[in-house]
């Protein structure tokens, strides 16, 4: 016996399991997504930096310590 999926049929299958694993984990899609925007903050913070003049270590520590 052999399956065949079209395109289609394929895409509407992913999408219907998808959907409900998102429906029964939420917990579990919602740290993903909050993971990968973290992610995503950080990797613009470090672009960011990099175009940023430096600091010393001494007046980061400063300005932690009030």
């Amino acid at each position: 016996m052999q399956l065949t999926l079209d395109d289609a049929k394929t895409k509407e299958l992913l999408t219907e399991v998808l959907v409900e694993l998102m429906q029964q984990k939420r917990s579990v899609f919602y740290e993903l997504i909050l993971d990968a925007l973290e992610e995503v903050g950080l990797a613009n913070a470090i672009l960011e930096g990099e175009d940023s003049e430096f600091v010393q270590e001494d007046d980061i520590r400063a300005l932690l310590e009030r």
